[in-house]
């Protein structure tokens, strides 16, 4: 597999110099922050991105205080309790968008988040205390526990919420295919998942950056 310098020089050189590649890299992740996260904002965040998939972001960024309102500022213990007719309400409510999989959605993963909170002290632990090199047995929970959280929302809700990891978006898999990671195409298989993660994990072995970064990095030295 290539070595992730000669990906970092490729990346520096497009974007005009090891410095600007710097400006454009995501924070470190910060583990402790994300263990003290209250559940409300995790939960607020998975339904940021559940809602901005397949729409346009600057509509879910002006519309966002109106998500607050209309779902209590994701209080989880509120809406773990909240009512058939509540969730009804909600599809007909112009604050948020009228989208109702995705309304019932924040439903599901309330319970998810209160479910976590009693296993383990709080969400934001379960998700701090995961293993490190094993994002992709982190999203096969968030996919089967959750709801609308697998695939490129998963990764973006724990990017935002200062988790380390990959987004796996057209760029960086052309990268990792161009590094020699063999993957077929835009939906990686469990297989290539796997091989993935390897990469990465072996890239971190050799940098000692962060996923994050590693990931913005393979996402900036190529144009998919």
């Amino acid at each position: 597999m290539q070595s992730f310098q000669v990906i970092m020089e490729r990346a520096a050189e497009r974007k005009r110099g090891a410095e600007a590649l710097r400006k454009l890299l995501p924070p470190v992740p910060d583990g402790n922050a994300l263990r003290a996260m209250p559940d409300d904002r995790l939960l607020a965040e998975m339904t940021k991105y559940i809602f901005s998939a397949g729409f346009v972001w600057k509509v879910i960024e002006a519309k966002w205080p109106g998500f607050e309102a209309a779902f209590d500022n994701f209080d989880v213990a509120y809406l773990n309790f909240a009512p058939d007719e509540y969730w009804h309400q909600l599809t007909s409510d112009t604050r948020i968008i009228r989208n109702g999989a995705k309304i019932m959605s924040v439903r599901t993963n309330a319970h998810f988040i209160r479910e976590l909170a009693e296993q383990h002290g709080s969400a934001g632990a379960f998700l701090a205390d995961w293993p490190a090199g094993d994002q992709i047995g982190l999203l096969d929970v968030l996919s089967k526990r959750g709801s609308r959280l697998g695939g490129l929302a998963g990764q973006y809700f724990l990017r935002s919420v200062g988790r380390d990891g990959f987004i796996l978006n057209s760029d960086v898999l052309a990268c990792l295919r161009t590094a020699g990671v063999p993957i077929s195409g835009a939906n990686p298989s469990k297989k290539e998942l796997r091989l993935i993660q390897e990469a990465f994990n072996s890239w971190v072995a050799e940098t000692g950056l962060p996923i994050a970064h590693l990931s913005r990095i393979c996402g900036l030295s190529i144009d998919a």
